[in-house]
């Protein structure tokens, strides 16, 4: 059972990426363009040291799970590298959706420890979903709720950074059930 749900969940996790990537072509300015026209996540751009975008991020579980996406680090507006994020959980959680990310980096000390080269988010860490509807998790990633009527409503959250970073995540599709421990982890690669 338990290589069945493995094998069920690459398949998933690779079925929703390659999908979603065919439809978005890991476009980082259409991406950006998504969280700029949001009112809450805009403001970043402005004050942010850098930050790193990953366009579509593909999760998928059957009470194993995973997710996994490519993005780009930017400091400057200029592209500084490249990174991936890999997440694992186990629990109950059945489904797969697909998602794009922005993670704001405060400070310098923030975007250093980024790109570090083996990043990961610690048990408090939450994201802020700015898109249409609500959402909640737990977990190792913390436990967070976010909820929006859209990116051009007036019914928005007022975020802050948590250890010099803050994630924003807008959903492209899917539906997923998940009660579920896991944790998002990152890797960089300079240009």
């Amino acid at each position: 059972m338990k290589k069945l749900s493995a094998l069920l969940v690459v398949a998933l996790i690779f079925g929703i990426s390659s999908f979603a990537a065919a439809g978005a072509a890991e476009d980082y300015s259409s991406t950006i363009n998504v969280f700029k026209d949001s009112p809450v996540p805009a403001k970043y751009f402005k004050t942010a040291y850098g930050y790193a975008v990953f366009p579509t991020i593909g999760k998928a579980g059957f009470v194993v799970g995973g997710s996994y996406g490519v993005g780009q680090v930017y400091r400057g507006g200029k592209v500084t590298g490249k990174s991936s994020v890999i997440e694992g959980s186990i629990g109950f959680q059945a489904g797969g959706k697909a998602f794009s990310e922005i993670i704001f980096f405060k400070d310098k000390r923030a975007y250093n420890e980024f790109i570090s080269g083996n990043f990961e988010f610690d048990a408090t860490a939450q994201a802020i979903v700015v898109t249409v509807g609500a959402e909640a998790q737990g977990g190792t990633t913390g436990v967070s709720a976010g909820a929006s009527a859209g990116p051009k409503s007036d019914v928005q959250a007022n975020p802050k950074y948590y250890k010099g970073t803050i994630t924003f995540v807008h959903s492209m599709g899917g539906l997923m059930y998940e009660l579920s421990i896991g944790g998002q982890k990152f890797t960089y690669e300079p240009l």
